[in-house]
C-alpha cells in the first residue's frame, strides 16, 4: 500500500464525515503524557469515547483477538463501561441479533475480520456501526465497505495507528518474537522484502511510523551501516530506514497539520538491528531488572509475573503470582540500579518504615538481613499492599543473591567483561584468557547454558577459531555437539566464529573507541563494565559527534547546523549556566530520540536509553520488535539453522477464516439463564449463549512450542477482571480469560467506586549485605 491507498483513505473519511452525527472522538496519549497535543492527534494508547456524544445511548462494543490484546495493554474496565457501553462482544464468536442498539468496532485491518464485519452488516446484527480500524484497512478491503448495506449501515469511520504495545514510558515493542527467524534465517530471505514493509508501516504507520505518528514527530532518520559487511543481512537497517522514511513522507504529504507545532528540536529516529551488538544479550548484567530476567523465572506476557510465597511461614501460606510493571513503585525506582544499590535502596526504605512505625519493631530484630526483614513483614497484615511488594522486591533479591553464589558469577563475569571490552580491570590488555576459560569450564558450579554464553564470547573475541577447537571446548565443557549450531549461526548476525588453520586473524574495526578511563569506581562495580554500543551511540548523537559514515541519513543533511552547534557545545571547557540548562531540559524542549532495534533489544538497552535520557537531557524512546533475555537469544540463534516448516511461523500458517456460523441466516435460540436476571439490567444486554462451543479463527499457536510460547495474555490492570465478551458456553468470557468470578453480566459501575484490589576480593562486599 502506498499513496493511493492514504489517499483513498483519506477522502473516504472525508465523505464520511457528514453521517456521523455528532460522533467525536477524543484521543489521549498516557504512554508519553503529551496531553497538550491530545486533542490535535490520534493516541497510541488510549482511546476515551466522549459521553456527550451518545446521548445516554447504549452500545456494544464490538473487538477482535488483536485488538483484544491492544485495549487490554492499556485500558482499565472502568475507563470502557462508564462510556455506556452495554456489552463487549468478540466478532470472531457467536452473538446475539441486536438490532435496535448501535456498535461500536474497534477492529484488525485482517481479510477474515472484515469478513466477519461484512456478515454482521448483511445480517443486520446492529442498528448503525462506528468502525475504528488499529491500522489502514487494504483498499481492496476497503471498497468492500464502500457499498450496499455496509455504507448505509456505517455511521462512523475512523483509522489509528497504535499497533504496538508500550511495555515502559520509554520502552515500547510489538510482542514479536518471529521477526527474528524471519529477519536472519537463511531459508526466509524471500520474506524479508515484505516484513521490512510491515515493520515500517504495517498498513499505514503502525508500528515505527506509527509511533512517530503518535509523538507528533517527523524525525530525521538514520540508519546503522556496518563497517565489516559479511553477513547477508548486513543491508537490513538500510532497507528498513527507506522504508519508514517513505511512509512517514506519505504521511505528511497526506496531512497537513503533521507535524504539530512544537517548541522541541526536529527529532532523531535511528534503525539499527542485533548485529549491531552481540555482546549485550549474552554477558551477565548486575542491575536489577536485567539480572532478574536472567536469573529468575519471569513469565513475560501482557501482565509480567513473579511467582512468590505471600505470609511464608503462617498459618495462611501461600504461592502468588505477584505483578511486576509501572504501578511497582519500588520497580521502577530500582530497577536500574545495580544490585547492590537495589538491596541497600529497600533495606533503607524499609528500615526508615520501622522508624515511622515504632510499635511494629522487634527489638531482636536483624534490620541488616534480608531473611530478618521478611519475618518483620510477614506480622505486618495491616499493610498488604506494601507488604507484598517488600516481600516480592526481597524474596527477587535474595533469589538472585543465591544463584549469584551458587554458579560462580563472580568469577565467570570477571571474565566475560574482559572478553567483552578486551580490557582488564585495569584497564589494561588482558593476559592468559584462554586458561581462565578453560578454568571456567572445568568449574561444576557454572550451569551448561552459562558455559555456552562464555564459549560464544570467547570465540567472538578471538574473531573466529578452528572447527576442531570449538568442538573440544563444547567436549571439555560437557555440551552437547549440536550446541555448535548455535556458535556457527552467530555468523548470520555478523559474528565471525571460524577460520581455516591457516587464515589470518581477521580484523574487524571496533565501532566504538575503547573508553581507556575507569567506568567503575569501586570493586563492587568492576562487573559492570561493559556498555552496550547503544549507550555509545547515544552519546555521541548527543554531542553531534555520532559519525555519518556509520549512521548516514536517508535524507541528505541540508543544515548541520545543529550538530554544528552540539560539537561546539562539548568542546566547551565550562558548562553552561545552571539557569540556561534547567530552561533547555523542560520537558516541552527536550529532543526526542527514537531507536528502532530490530531482531529484539535487552535490557541493558533500555537502561541505556533511560540514563542517557537523564544525562544530556533527552527524550529517548526505545522500541523493538522483542525483548530479549539471554536464554532467548540463544534459542533463537540455534534455531536459524532449523528447517523452516519446524519454526511454525504464522506466515506459514493456514490463513484465519471467518466462522460458518456468522452467516447462518438464524442463530439458535439462546439458553435461558439459570437463575432470574437480576435488577438494573442495562437494555440491550445479553442473557445467554448456547452451549455449543464456537470454532474461531486458527490463531498463532506461538514461535515454537518448547521456546517461545508464553501464557496466554493477559491484560495489565486489574479491572479489567470482570469485563466480559458475549459468547458461547451460556455466557459471558471475562476479557482477561479469567471467569472464576464471573456473573454472565456487565454492569455499568459507578465513578466512584473504588477499583478492586486486585576474583576472590571482588566477591567480598559485592551486595554488601549479610545474609541470615
Amino acid at each position: 500500500m502506498g499513496a493511493s491507498a492514504i489517499q483513498e483513505q483519506r477522502d473516504s473519511e472525508q465523505s464520511s464525515t457528514t453521517s456521523r452525527t455528532a460522533t467525536d472522538w477524543r484521543y489521549s496519549n498516557l504512554g508519553y503524557n503529551q496531553k497538550h497535543n491530545a486533542r490535535r492527534r490520534r493516541s497510541a494508547t488510549q482511546i476515551a469515547l466522549d459521553p456527550a456524544d451518545f446521548v445516554a445511548q447504549w452500545k456494544v462494543l464490538v473487538i477482535d483477538e488483536g485488538s483484544k490484546k491492544i485495549i487490554d495493554n492499556v485500558v482499565k474496565e472502568d475507563d470502557i463501561l462508564n462510556e455506556n457501553i452495554a456489552n463487549i462482544e468478540s466478532i470472531e464468536e457467536r452473538r446475539e441479533m441486536n438490532p435496535d442498539m448501535d456498535a461500536i468496532y474497534i477492529l484488525s485491518p485482517e481479510p477474515h475480520i472484515v469478513d466477519c464485519l461484512m456478515a454482521d452488516f448483511e445480517r443486520r446484527r446492529y442498528r448503525k456501526a462506528y468502525l475504528v480500524w488499529t491500522a489502514l484497512l487494504h483498499p481492496q478491503l476497503r471498497r468492500r465497505l464502500d457499498s450496499g448495506q455496509a455504507k448505509a449501515q456505517t455511521a462512523g469511520y475512523e483509522t489509528l495507528s497504535i499497533n504496538y504495545f508500550p511495555r515502559e514510558s520509554h520502552l515500547i515493542d510489538f510482542r514479536d518474537p518471529w521477526s527474528f527467524p524471519i529477519l536472519y534465517h537463511p531459508a526466509c530471505n524471500n520474506l524479508v522484502a515484505g516484513h521490512l514493509e510491515d515493520l515500517a508501516q504495517k498498513a499505514d504507520a503502525i508500528q515505527i511510523t506509527g509511533i512517530c505518528v503518535s509523538l507528533g514527530e517527523y524525525p530525521k532518520v538514520r540508519y546503522y551501516k556496518t563497517k565489516t559487511p559479511i553477513h547477508e543481512a548486513h543491508v537490513l537497517c538500510s532497507h528498513l530506514a527507506n522504508f519508514v522514511q517513505n511512509k512517514l513522507d506519505e504521511y505528511a504529504h497526506f496531512n497537513s497539520n503533521f507535524p504539530p507545532p512544537a517548541t522541541r528540536p526536529q527529532g532523531v529516529l535511528i534503525i539499527t538491528d542485533r548485529s549491531m551488538d552481540l555482546v549485550a544479550p549474552l554477558i551477565h548484567e548486575f542491575t536489577y531488572q536485567a539480572m532478574a530476567y536472567d536469573l529468575l523465572s519471569i513469565k513475560d506476557a501482557d501482565k509480567v509475573t513473579y511467582k512468590t510465597l505471600v505470609n511464608e511461614g503462617r498459618p495462611d501460606e501461600q504461592e502468588k503470582d505477584v505483578e511486576i510493571g509501572e504501578k511497582d513503585k519500588i520497580w521502577v525506582e530500582n530497577r536500574h540500579r545495580h544490585m547492590k544499590d537495589t538491596i541497600e535502596k529497600i533495606m533503607a526504605d524499609f528500615n526508615k518504615f520501622l522508624a515511622d512505625n515504632p510499635h511494629f519493631t522487634n527489638s531482636e530484630g536483624d534490620a541488616t538481613s534480608l531473611n530478618a526483614i521478611k519475618d518483620m513483614l510477614a506480622g505486618l497484615p495491616q499493610f498488604q499492599e506494601a507488604k507484598e511488594l517488600y516481600s516480592l522486591h526481597l524474596s527477587m533479591a535474595q533469589k538472585c543473591m543465591d544463584i549469584f553464589a551458587q554458579h560462580n558469577l563472580p568469577d565467570l563475569a570477571a571474565v566475560e567483561q574482559s572478553l567483552a571490552t578486551g580490557l582488564d580491570e585495569d584497564f589494561k590488555k588482558p593476559k592468559n584468557l584462554a586458561d581462565q576459560v578453560v578454568r571456567l569450564l572445568d568449574d561444576d558450579n557454572i550451569g551448561g547454558s552459562d558455559r555456552l554464553r562464555l564459549i560464544i564470547l570467547y570465540i567472538m573475541f578471538r574473531e573466529g577459531v578452528i572447527q576442531e577447537d570449538i568442538q573440544r571446548l563444547l567436549a571439555h565443557s560437557s555440551l552437547p555437539p549440536q550446541d555448535g549450531e548455535v556458535i556457527t549461526n552467530m555468523d548470520l548476525l555478523g559474528a565471525h566464529t571460524t577460520k581455516a588453520l591457516k587464515d589470518l586473524k581477521f580484523h574487524r574495526e571496533p565501532l566504538f573507541a575503547k573508553k581507556t578511563v575507569p567506568t567503575a569506581h569501586s570493586e563492587e562495580y568492576v562487573l559492570s563494565r561493559f556498555e552496550p554500543n547503544l549507550k555509545l551511540m547515544l552519546e555521541d548523537l548527543a554531542v553531534g559527534a555520532l559519525d555519518t559514515k556509520t549512521f548516514p541519513y536517508t535524507r541528505p543533511e541540508l543544515d548541520n547546523s545543529e550538530e554544528l552547534a552540539l560539537q561546539s557545545q562539548a568542546s566547551l571547557r565550562s558548562a553552561k549556566p545552571t539557569w540556561a540548562r534547567n530552561r533547555m531540559s523542560t520537558a516541552e524542549n527536550r529532543q526526542r530520540v527514537i531507536v528502532f532495534m530490530a531482531g529484539g533489544a535487552t535490557y541493558s538497552e533500555a537502561r541505556a536509553c533511560y540514563e542517557t535520557s537523564a544525562a544530556k537531557g533527552k527524550d529517548v524512546f526505545l522500541t523493538s520488535s522483542h525483548m530479549l533475555s539471554p536464554a532467548m537469544f540463544v534459542r533463537q540463534v540455534g534455531d536459524l539453522s532449523r528447517d523452516r516448516r519446524k519454526l511454525d511461523l504464522p506466515i506459514d500458517r493456514p490463513k484465519p477464516q471467518a466462522p460458518d456460523y456468522l452467516f447462518m441466516k438464524n442463530d439458535p435460540p439462546p439458553r435461558p439463564p439459570p437463575n432470574m436476571a437480576p435488577p438494573g439490567i442495562r437494555p440491550g444486554q445479553g442473557v445467554g449463549l448456547p452451549s455449543r462451543a464456537p470454532m474461531p479463527p486458527q490463531k498463532a499457536s506461538g514461535y515454537d512450542a518448547g521456546s517461545y510460547d508464553r501464557p496466554a495474555p493477559k491484560p495489565p490492570t486489574a479491572g479489567l477482571a470482570a469485563m466480559s465478551m458475549n459468547t458461547n458456553g451460556g455466557g459471558p468470557i471475562p476479557l482477561n480469560g479469567n471467569g472464576a468470578d464471573s456473573k454472565g453480566k456487565l454492569e455499568k459501575k459507578s465513578k466512584n467506586k473504588e477499583e478492586k484490589e486486585g576474583k576472590e576480593k571482588k566477591k567480598r562486599g559485592f551486595f554488601g549485605t549479610k545474609k541470615s
